[in-house]
């Protein structure tokens, strides 16, 4: 199986992204697959929800690695789960990196070229999941630069429709100049309330506008999905039963579909 790198990408907030990220990750794991994460966003939340918290200077980031100034394989640590998958985290240097990397000849292509150095002796990763920073920023870039899919998580309320054209227009932009191979991978949608008539319709109209993109698995508003990252846990070891572990095992099956295989 080729390595299928998947960016999960919005430019707005609050859509449940990293949450969608790190769960995705944490099922497709428990599925047997291997997963390595990726932390792009500077405010890693992605990091602190697994419990990478205090990163001491010693310790390799992604922002060394982009830097040049670490090894990927020395930044990639195993987190501590049932069903261990790996993460590229990051902390606040990060954000120094678009304007440090602002004239770097070839910036677009330097996390691609990194995940092209990571060690085979680790075993190949089936999936590489990349938690992108809320705009779309040359971080964001990088994360399209180097994906074979996006994943796109909206949150069913009419303003999170708003810049979903630009970021198609980018996507398609990085298509044409930089990214063949990418793809739109699916569109998931996040606090969703089948009992609310805005929910729905606005699900309707991201359907129209995505034909055939849509996952059929929804995501609704669980509070053991926003309990979860204060545990340093994923859905799956802090309330396995909930109903947002069944809804994102769920999606993990939709993902793993097109393998032919499910969780």
């Amino acid at each position: 199986m080729k390595t299928r790198i998947i960016a999960f990408v919005n430019q707005k907030g609050g859509v449940a992204k990293t949450t969608t990220c790190m769960n995705v990750g944490a099922g497709l794991a428990n599925a047997g697959r291997k997963v390595l994460l990726v932390d792009l966003d500077p405010q890693a939340s992605l990091s602190i929800s697994m419990g990478a918290i205090q990163i001491k200077e010693s310790e390799p980031t992604l922002y060394e690695v982009l830097k040049g100034k670490a090894d990927i394989n020395d930044a990639i640590t195993v987190n501590d789960a049932p069903k261990p998958y790996c993460l590229l985290a990051t902390d606040i240097r990060l954000s120094g990196a678009e304007i440090e990397l602002v004239n770097e000849p070839g910036r677009d292509m330097i996390l691609k070229n990194a995940l092209n150095e990571i060690d085979p002796e680790r075993g190949k990763f089936d999936y590489i999941l990349m938690d992108c920073p809320p705009s779309l920023n040359i971080l964001t870039i990088m994360g399209l630069a180097a994906c074979t899919e996006v994943i796109i998580p909206i949150q069913t309320q009419y303003l999170a429709l708003n810049g979903m054209a630009q970021l198609i227009d980018t996507i398609q932009t990085i298509r044409k100049r930089i990214n063949p191979e990418i793809v739109i991978g699916g569109v998931v949608a996040t606090f969703y309330d089948e009992r609310k008539l805005l929910d729905q319709e606005v699900l309707k109209a991201v359907e129209e506008a995505f034909p055939d993109t849509v996952f059929n698995t929804k995501i609704s508003n669980n509070v053991a999905l926003a309990e979860a990252p204060s545990h340093n846990q994923d859905i799956f070891q802090y309330k396995p039963s909930s109903k947002g572990a069944k809804q994102y095992k769920a999606l993990v099956n939709e993902i793993m579909a097109k393998e032919g295989r499910k969780a």
